[in-house]
């Protein structure tokens, strides 16, 4: 049997660099040695690509030996050199480990398609347009995909006037509030306002992230996340429930304090199941995610004093967190994949549709 060459590319140039080299290291060492002959490459927070030899070493000697967190130095490396270190008749896949940008917003998908390289995951408009939430926003509004009310806007309109547009966006979405860099993830930049104040400050705070804002009103519903994968052809998993350890779902409740819980499967109807699995394929395809991609929504029911708006879009992320205690490889554990079995799928997934590509571009 023929080994399939991975790349295997972690670290990455953003402020999710190191849940990246955490989720490296997982998919590592979960990695079947006779089927895959592995190269990881590491991307320093100053973008200089490195050949993991130390993670190579490690991986002789077993995938016990793997630190926690990969190191990504190394003798520098590029791409070309990689797919040209490749074996006659071995496929070469890369699997872009990588969140946030500069990695999951459809950059280095754009390298990877130059370099006519097949990669794990979705293309570079689906990439691009997944992780900027103000253009997904839009992209879903058109597509009937029910959210919560928002509003983007660049740096460049709002500079000369925070606290006059903190007011008015206050005055339309209600209080509290969230502000969000769009070009994000991890809840990295995000903060509850509570008032007029906190607003101005969010909105300062997360123009150290991104040029591009949201400010969406805080919705009162259940935290529901739908896994999907798949193609041309994409299927669901059952849908998996967060409660936060804190007031929202931060960066410290994900990967330091360990404080929220993931509920699987959700306790939900069986019909509510089958809408938020069936939206969150509806949300991939308008999105033209690819591989895979986990889907938020927030599910808002109905109280006494007022009726809900049941399931909400937030967000769709093309690379989720990977990690085997991530609610993404968790999910398709619980419908009955394996973590290495999942890799393997997204490998194929790869390879079938960078056949697809080069069949559909060739002239």
């Amino acid at each position: 049997m023929t080994r399939i060459h991975l790349v295997v590319l972690y670290g990455g140039q953003s402020a999710e660099h190191d849940v990246s080299c955490v989720t490296a290291a997982h998919v590592l060492g979960a990695i079947d040695p006779a089927k895959y002959r592995v190269t990881p490459v590491g991307i320093s927070t100053s973008g200089e690509w490195a050949l993991g030899t130390s993670v190579q070493a490690a991986l002789a000697a077993g995938a016990g030996a793997l630190p926690p967190r990969l190191d990504p130095a190394g003798p520098a490396v590029t791409m070309t050199e990689v797919v040209a270190g490749t074996i006659d008749d071995e496929p070469t896949v890369v699997f872009p480990l990588l969140h946030g940008p500069l990695g999951e917003d459809g950059t280095v998908q754009g390298l990877f398609e130059l370099a006519n390289v097949a990669y794990v995951g979705s293309g570079v408009l689906g990439s691009a347009v997944a992780m900027d939430k103000a253009m997904a926003k839009q992209v879903l509004a058109a597509n009937g995909i029910p959210q919560a009310r928002f509003r983007a806007f660049a740096e460049h309109e709002v500079r000369d006037d925070l606290d006059g547009r903190a007011e008015q966006l206050a005055a339309a979405l209600g209080l509290p509030c969230f502000v969000k860099p769009a070009n994000m993830g991890s809840s990295i930049g995000v903060t509850k306002a509570h008032d007029v104040a906190e607003l101005r400050d969010g909105i300062e705070y997360a123009l150290g992230y991104d040029e591009w804002l949201i400010v969406e009103e805080a919705v009162t519903g259940r935290e529901i996340e739908v896994a999907v994968l798949g193609g041309t052809d994409p299927i669901a998993s059952g849908a998996g429930e967060i409660v936060p350890g804190d007031e929202f779902y931060t960066y410290e409740d994900k990967y330091v304090t360990d404080g929220a819980q993931l509920l699987i499967p959700a306790p939900l109807s069986a019909e509510a199941t089958a809408e938020v699995r069936a939206l969150a394929v509806q949300v991939f395809r308008a999105l033209r995610g690819d591989g895979l991609a986990r889907v938020d929504f927030f599910y808002e029911e109905d109280r006494s004093d007022r009726p809900g708006r049941g399931f909400l879009c937030n967000e769709a992320n093309t690379m989720p967190g990977f990690t085997p205690i991530s609610m993404y490889p968790k999910l398709w554990q619980a419908a009955g994949m394996s973590y290495p079995e999942l890799i393997d799928r997204l490998v194929e997934l790869a390879i079938e549709r960078a056949t697809r590509r080069r069949r559909n571009t060739k002239h």
